[in-house]
């Protein structure tokens, strides 16, 4: 077998080597085989991604799936599809954040979110032993009868075309959440970078439907990515160029398949992915009252906005079906993760980069404040450092071994790897899910102590 990165986030590899066409074409004949009826498919415009696109069609094809091809859209949008459109499962050909010689798998159950582990872990198995036996593409890999989240009294699909980005968009426009007469009186100017990706045209459009005053950079779908694909501030130089020369409130940036945002304030300072979370998270707290669900990496800036509306906060392991899990578990109004995802409950059970930015700017609004800086004036000030470490196969309880005796003074979390927690910090150690790395996460009240909490870290797991 060829090595992937294989996670509840999807598949992911290099184009080419890890993942080929005749690779995508098995995946998508397995999971055609285990969910049947139609299933949904898009895909999010990097380079060499039509092929793999065409792949996935032929592979529902060949086991008498139905492909229903939605072209290029925001991952969220096929969530939503699916759901909306009653139908039995979807795809998507993204490989999200990582760069472009990436490409990867999205995979959604009935009911419009990621699968959950075992059915991941089925679906893998499955793979696994067709590629072995070798199948020829004419024949149906061998899974077992159950059928991933099957759904009874299931709606039927409309008729004819949809167009589901207007679908999405009036999702997120009608969901009662957002102060679009605020912002319509009072229309900030907002530049937009959509990575020449999935986002090309939901992201601009929803904000001139706002009302906002919106100008658009790498809008051009399939144009090849600007810059680097992950919505971090050593990418958003310029964004924070456009903003300043524009003279806009903000700048916003999406990932490749439009589900993190990332906000640059009116000075041209990047943010941090952070502050995404938090501000939407503020946003929807302030209309209604309930809890907050983040990952155990996010920052304790959401701790501080819940406490200040008197909610409680659930931490889930790194993994947005896991967040939308721990979400359904507690009824919770809002949540994500701090990488600027956010999910909100009223338009569709993922992160959403749409929706980020609808809540955002309607907050703004309603506040009345010139400026994206002024906004989070209020909000506690914290450092947080990430890094890499390029590894495979970490072991998580090797991990856990090594950080509890690197940091004998904290308290562990062993929710999702090793997390040494302090009053005024923290120290995450984790396996990507995304990439072939070690994600290594401090937050602390100065950057000097987040950097020394890192490079401890850092120093404890090199040596083991």
């Amino acid at each position: 077998m060829m090595v992937l990165i294989r996670s509840v986030s999807g598949v992911r590899g290099l184009v080419g080597d890890d993942l080929t066409p005749a690779l995508v074409a098995d995946y998508a004949r397995v999971f055609g085989t285990m969910v049947g009826g139609t299933v949904v498919v898009g895909w999010d415009a990097r380079r060499g991604g039509a092929e793999l696109h065409s792949a996935v069609l032929s592979g529902l094809e060949s086991v008498g799936v139905v492909p229903h091809d939605i072209g290029v859209v925001p991952t969220p949008t096929v969530g939503i599809a699916v759901r909306r459109g009653g139908f039995s499962g979807g795809m998507v050909v993204t490989a999200s954040h990582n760069p472009e010689d990436y490409n990867g798998l999205k995979f959604f159950t009935a009911r419009g979110t990621f699968l959950e582990r075992p059915d991941v872990e089925r679906l893998l198995a499955a793979v696994d032993a067709h590629v072995r036996s070798g199948t020829s593409d004419a024949d149906s890999p061998h899974v077992e009868a159950a059928q991933i989240e099957a759904v009874q009294d299931r709606p039927k699909c409309g008729e004819g075309d949809v167009d589901w980005i207007e679908q999405h968009l009036d999702l997120i426009l009608n969901s009662g959440l957002i102060s679009l007469e605020a912002v319509r009186l009072n229309p900030p100017r907002v530049v937009v970078d959509c990575v020449n990706a999935a986002g090309s045209f939901a992201l601009p459009e929803l904000l001139r439907r706002m009302g906002c005053d919106v100008i658009e950079l790498n809008t051009k779908a399939g144009a090849g990515f600007p810059h680097g694909a992950e919505p971090v501030p050593e990418h958003l130089g310029q964004l924070a160029e456009g903003v300043r020369s524009a003279g806009a409130s903000f700048g916003c940036v999406c990932d490749p398949d439009c589900d993190r945002l990332a906000f640059v304030d009116e000075t041209g300072r990047a943010m941090g992915e952070e502050y995404t979370l938090a501000m939407a998270t503020a946003a929807v707290l302030e209309h209604k009252s309930g809890p907050v669900v983040a990952n155990v990496s996010t920052s304790r800036m959401i701790d501080d906005i819940a406490r200040e509306h008197s909610v409680p906060v659930y931490r889930s392991p790194v993994g947005e079906i896991n967040v939308v899990a721990k979400m359904l578990e507690v009824s919770a109004v809002i949540g994500g993760e701090g990488n600027g995802g956010v999910i909100l409950p009223e338009v569709h059970m993922g992160r959403d980069a749409c929706t980020a930015a609808a809540l955002v700017v309607g907050w703004m609004a309603a506040r009345g404040a010139k400026s994206i800086g002024e906004l989070t004036s209020s909000f506690g000030r914290y450092v947080m450092v990430k890094k890499k470490m390029t590894h495979r196969g970490a072991d998580r309880d090797a991990m856990v071994r090594v950080m509890r005796e690197a940091f004998p003074d904290g308290e562990l979390d062993s929710t999702d790897g090793p997390k040494i927690i302090w009053p005024a910090s923290w120290v995450h150690v984790r396996p990507s899910g995304t990439e072939p790395v070690v994600r290594i996460i401090s937050e602390a009240g100065s950057e000097s102590e987040a950097l020394r909490l890192v490079d401890l870290a850092t120093a404890a797991l090199s040596a083991a």
